[in-house]
């Protein structure tokens, strides 16, 4: 596969989550790959950051001030691209509780953003791409959390494994229109939404690169590389899977 698989120049790609962490590096990434991109988030000042970045490298970005949760709102936004070529379905929210301690409200506000967002968002690309006969790639974020336990991690990890099963799902349905679905399931990855304070951010931090083999976690250029390379042709062949970057941390059949 030659290098120019890897080329978006004259393809749109739209990137929810866009205002920072993995959301922000994928689309600064997509623009550098020649990309027009647009991308959406509720956090107005770090989106037009993302756009002054992309700019910035001579890229192209248009802003969409938006919550993933307002089907409407992104209906509208994803209406306004002259044309769809990919979609990167990043944005999601962390919550932390133990199971007997989660309330319906924590488990609903989790489900609303990181998989009923994930799922308008494939459900806009997905209509916009047979509208326009556009054999497009959707990519969806999951996360290490549907491979391995932890405490805590319920909400998150039950919407994110229903973000994977989304994934195959769709994959099955658009694949003989040419579209691909594929999603991503990073590692431990430095965020904001991740951070922590002072002493905590470094035990949390020692602790995850002690878990992987390669000894360290994970920066948010480390998945937008994966969102690119399934974004992009070099992934032709590639759909319903679940691409790993993760340190090693967790290593399924």
């Amino acid at each position: 596969m030659p290098v120019t698989a890897y080329d978006l120049s004259d393809r749109t790609v739209f990137v929810t989550g866009a205002a920072s962490g993995i959301g922000r590096a994928s689309a600064v990434l997509l623009a550098e790959a020649g990309a027009t991109v647009h991308c959406a988030d509720r956090d107005a000042p770090g989106l037009h950051e993302t756009a002054a970045l992309i700019a910035d490298r001579g890229g192209t970005a248009h802003t969409h001030h938006l919550d993933v949760t307002d089907r409407a709102r992104l209906e509208q936004a994803v209406a306004s691209c002259e044309r769809l070529d990919a979609m990167a379905a990043v944005a999601g929210i962390m919550h932390s509780s133990p199971v007997l301690q989660t309330r319906d409200e924590d488990l609903d506000r989790v489900l609303a953003v990181n998989f009923k967002g994930v799922l308008y968002a494939c459900q806009e690309a997905t209509l916009r791409m047979i509208e326009d006969g556009t054999r497009g790639s959707i990519v969806t974020m999951a996360s290490s959390a549907v491979d391995t336990g932890g405490p805590g991690l319920l909400c998150y990890g039950a919407a994110k494994a229903a973000v994977v099963q989304l994934t195959k799902t769709l994959a099955t349905e658009v694949g003989p229109y040419g579209i691909r679905v594929n999603a991503v399931a990073p590692g431990w990855t430095r965020t904001p939404m991740t951070d922590r304070h002072g002493e905590e951010q470094e035990r949390t931090e020692a602790f995850m690169a002690r878990m992987s083999p390669l000894g360290r976690t994970g920066e948010p250029q480390d998945v937008a590389h994966a969102v690119l390379y399934l974004a992009c042709d070099a992934s032709s062949f590639v759909t319903g899977q679940i691409l790993r970057p993760n340190g090693g941390v967790a290593m399924p059949w």
